[in-house]
């Protein structure tokens, strides 16, 4: 689904900051802002183990990852998808592009990689069904791919 327009993987890609929507078990959309990254055709979000969309995703695995597409909010991008832990995957550390990504932030904050990956050690992939997206080249005015 991603890779199927080349304007969304430049955005993917370059965007920092997501905002992942899970349901709570009482059907309670809870969002917050997230670092992520583009690997394939799925997304990745690393996690800390008490995070309450751990919780969630369980019971109810259909999450949204949304973006701005630009400052002025003139273009806009919903990724829809099913989401699970994945222990297959490597620390955010060693996922080729994470650090790579992130590394200035990481720095800032006081983190280096292997402590990012010790913190936010559960690996979350988002497998990408459906695409939402407006202002962004490429996509018609629904914002269907």
């Amino acid at each position: 689904m991603i890779s199927k327009k080349q304007g969304l993987v430049e955005v993917l890609d370059r965007a920092h900051i997501g905002f992942l929507t899970a349901v709570n078990a009482s059907g309670q959309p809870q969002t917050s802002p997230v670092w992520f990254h583009r690997n394939g055709e799925d997304i990745v979000v690393y996690n800390r183990p008490v995070a309450a969309r751990l919780r969630s995703i369980p019971a109810n695995s259909k999450v949204a990852l949304s973006l701005r597409g630009d400052r002025l909010g003139h273009a806009g991008i919903s990724l829809e998808g099913e989401a699970g832990v994945d222990e297959s995957l490597p620390p955010a550390s060693v996922l080729p592009g994470f650090v790579d990504k992130y590394a200035d932030d990481i720095a800032d904050l006081g983190w280096t990689p292997e402590s990012f990956s010790a913190d936010y050690s559960v690996p979350l992939r988002i497998a990408i069904s459906r695409v939402r997206a407006f202002g962004l080249e490429g996509w018609n005015e629904t914002g269907d791919a």
